[in-house]
């Protein structure tokens, strides 16, 4: 009979032995799956890392992986001290960020993204509140792309991020916050604003601001159209930039899609030269959620900010 308490015990002391240039070698091999990939990432040579790997293997005692093909697999034990092996990299980042900042005199300060939706109705209003009430309460706010976004997280780079992890992200833990509604705005004094009643088919008759197709916006309005019997919009302009989109739709009678939240922001106030269209598409972009690192510790400046986040 397996003394589990023994095995355990033995594995321990052999775990407390690893390299640490193992444990990124292993965190990057989860990731590509190719030794030689993982070799360059983390700043050796492959035979280096192909020796690296057996060290590991026979120090533990227990196979990390089997070849596949022309790359490699980790075992289901490779993979379970692969994820691990990520997690402790990322905390070295963090505390090496937190010294950084305690040595520069920036500690604290929150590190927080958003798309575009969130970032005007959520992170903005709490961050307002918050500094009036903590003067020294300090944020970066990065809005960007839910998978830029992302990518800053898994990197460390975030602290928290208000996006749409793709599925199957197992770097990441996302908790589910709200679907995203969209308007469609144009520039005041639009012709269609003096319209009596707007039909579908007016609409198809002017340019419209989107993102590319691989966009989620833009593949929720050309779902969206379908389903209503409509054609995708003739006359288009592709552009990721909203300030581009904002600058278009104030001199020409363009229409574009916008997160609702984003409409609101500015709704009834008659300086802004926007106004959404009195029509309702049913438009609405999938959930964002809260997004951190599987595993993360949060400092409390920036626990602080998704505890107000969440109140909201």
């Amino acid at each position: 009979m397996i003394d589990m308490n023994a095995t355990e015990t033995s594995l321990v002391a052999q775990l407390r032995r690893l390299k640490p240039v193992q444990l990124r070698l292993l965190a990057e091999l989860s990731q590509v799956g190719a030794l030689g990939v993982a070799a360059v990432r983390i700043g050796v040579a492959q035979p280096a890392a192909s020796r690296l790997l057996a060290d590991l293997e026979d120090l533990l005692g227990l196979p990390l992986h089997e070849r596949q093909g022309r790359g490699l697999r980790l075992t289901e034990v490779g993979l379970s001290l692969a994820r691990r092996a990520a997690r402790i990299e990322i905390e070295l980042a963090d505390a090496a960020r937190e010294l950084t900042e305690a040595a520069t005199g920036r500690a604290g300060v929150v590190r927080v993204g958003a798309v575009t939706g969130p970032a005007l109705s959520l992170v903005m209003p709490v961050l307002i509140a918050l500094q009036r009430d903590l003067p020294e309460f300090r944020a970066e706010v990065t809005v960007a792309t839910s998978l830029n976004l992302c990518e800053q997280l898994r990197d460390g780079r975030l602290d928290f991020a208000l996006a749409r992890p793709s599925p199957g992200e197992t770097q990441l833990e996302a908790r589910v916050l709200a679907v995203e509604p969209l308007s469609l705005v144009v520039r005041r004094g639009h012709p269609l604003l003096v319209r009596p009643a707007l039909s579908l088919d007016d609409l198809m008759s002017y340019d419209w601001v989107m993102g590319d197709d691989e966009t989620l916006l833009t593949q929720t309005v050309v779902s969206r159209l379908t389903e209503l019997g409509l054609p995708q919009p003739k006359r288009r302009v592709s552009t990721s930039s909203f300030l581009f989109t904002l600058a278009l739709l104030n001199q020409t009678d363009a229409i574009a899609p916008l997160a609702t939240p984003v409409v609101d922001s500015f709704a009834g106030n008659p300086s802004v030269p926007f106004v959404s269209l009195p029509i309702d598409l049913g438009l609405a972009v999938a959930p964002f959620s809260l997004v951190k690192r599987a595993g993360a510790q949060m400092t409390p400046p920036a626990q602080r900010l998704i505890d107000a986040i969440l109140a909201v």
